[in-house]
């Protein structure tokens, strides 16, 4: 019986092409590295063979990473022979893609490198500043970009968006650990209100602030978790004094995965403040477990919740409207019920075992393919 059940293993394995897998990896912890790390042991898991190629590697030596130019091209020399290398044992290449120069020093050589090696390599493109990318610099992008085999996004926002372009996406969603992202047995008695974002100005934590400084006017009691780092913590704690608002606000940092999951069931409310956006992983988590979310309705985020249904959305830049959204929640039993029901059950598209069959799938696709396949 024992040996039965390795021969099945083994024949379940063999089937899976061996996956060299590019990115970035925490630390730092990000969206996309958090994404990169977890798919990795996810597959692992499966029985799947996966080499990783960090993008954001050690400086060696140390001192090189305090000279811009000078530690572009010193990670991009190191980076190109070990995208050589593993290319060369892999079946299937997924490369983790963003905008910016991110794009112009990663994901581009990667791709160049696959096609020299004649590997399958398909780009999961991520990010919410996609369309004025493209715009700006399509036309060394989309070239590029083309001789890859196969273009994934996340949201039905990014596939529109490269549809504009000429370019066609298979959407495959982000993955949420449901293993660490689950709901609480006993909800916050006092209103406690949560932003999982980083400290940058994109993600507008003043409007978080300033919707948070008119929420205790009802309820003085409220308090507010910032977990994030960046740039703008010293304006936003300025800001907090003005508003008055100090003793209730932690800026406590930046949190692991399995403390920023414990910080959820802690929460009674998640905010979303950002201007731009895609597929952010926060919500996702957020709703996994069970806090009602109030976001603004920027980029992919009314594709990936929808409102008064899985959460409320409200316009990006205005606190007025994101306290009144709180205050509506906090005051409204059945309406914060309700969005917690909802939003578990729309997490579910999001779970492993789901998300697990898109992407085997395509690797089984594109290996069995042979050949290069451009995704537009």
């Amino acid at each position: 019986m024992i040996s039965q059940g390795i021969s099945r293993m083994e024949a379940k394995t063999s089937t899976l092409p061996r996956l060299a897998l590019v990115g970035p990896i925490p630390p730092p912890a990000g969206g996309m590295a958090n994404q990169t790390a977890q798919l990795k042991r996810l597959l692992e898991a499966e029985g799947m063979a996966v080499e990783l190629v960090a993008v954001n590697g050690p400086y060696w030596p140390d001192f090189i990473g305090a000279v811009p130019g000078l530690r572009a091209v010193a990670r991009l020399l190191a980076y190109v022979p070990r995208l050589w290398s593993a290319f060369g044992r892999a079946e299937v290449v997924h490369l983790m893609a963003n905008s910016g120069w991110s794009w112009h020093l990663f994901a581009a050589p990667a791709i160049l490198v696959a096609r020299l090696r004649g590997k399958p390599l398909v780009v999961n493109y991520r990010g919410g500043y996609a369309e004025d990318f493209l715009g700006a610099q399509g036309r060394y992008v989309l070239p590029v970009l083309r001789k890859a085999s196969a273009l994934a996004v996340p949201s039905g926002f990014l596939d529109a968006v490269f549809s504009r372009y000429g370019a066609k996406a298979r959407i495959i969603p982000n993955i949420v650990d449901r293993g660490r992202f689950f709901p609480a047995e006993n909800p916050a008695a006092v209103p406690h209100l949560v932003v999982t974002r980083n400290l940058e100005p994109i993600y507008d934590i003043p409007t978080a602030l300033r919707a948070f400084a008119r929420l205790k006017v009802a309820y003085p009691e409220a308090r507010l978790t910032v977990a994030g780092t960046g740039p703008e913590l010293e304006n936003l704690q300025a800001l907090a004094r003005e508003l008055g608002i100090v003793p209730s606000v932690d800026f406590c940092g930046r949190l692991e995965p399995e403390a920023i999951a414990a910080l959820y069931r802690r929460a009674t409310l998640m905010l979303n403040p950002s201007t731009v956006d895609n597929m952010p992983n926060s919500i996702l988590e957020a709703l996994a477990c069970g806090v009602p979310v109030v976001s603004t309705d920027v980029g992919g985020v009314p594709f990936v919740v929808e409102d008064r249904k899985t959460a409320l959305l409200v316009p990006p830049g205005d606190p007025a409207a994101m306290a009144a959204a709180c205050l509506a929640l906090l005051g409204e039993a059945g309406l914060a019920e309700g969005l917690r029901e909802r939003g578990l059950a729309a997490v579910a598209a999001y779970e492993w075992p789901v998300v697990k069959g898109q992407w085997l799938a395509l690797y089984r696709e594109l290996a069995g393919h042979g050949g290069l396949r451009p995704p537009a």
